[in-house]
């Protein structure tokens, strides 16, 4: 697996997400309980971006709609949702946090 620099782990809020781009693919980077994960950053319900969303107990949630995806799956649990978004590795090394968009 080859994984690449997404962010700064001092960029990421506590309980937070941020949205950056590997290889011009969309992604969230979020925090929470401590752990970091990836999702493509699209709603997969109204194609907006997850990233702008509140992150709490182990899920982000769509700010336009209020589907619900769970970090580390990233199947929906709260409708209107009902396909999941991709998930992608994710990793601290040091001040960054690396991200694995291929299977190598």
């Amino acid at each position: 697996m080859t994984y690449v620099r997404a962010c700064a782990a001092s960029e990421l809020p506590d309980e937070g997400a941020l949205r950056v781009e590997i290889d011009g693919t969309p992604i969230v980077v979020v925090r929470s309980d401590g752990e970091v994960f990836a999702l493509y950053d699209e709603c997969s319900h109204a194609q907006v971006a997850l990233s702008e969303g509140d992150v709490y107990d182990g899920t982000i949630e769509c700010w336009l709609h209020g589907s619900c995806f769970d970090l580390r799956s990233g199947k929906p649990t709260a409708l209107p949702a009902t396909k999941p978004v991709p998930t992608y590795p994710a990793k601290i090394d040091g001040d960054d946090v690396l991200v694995s968009l291929h299977d190598d």
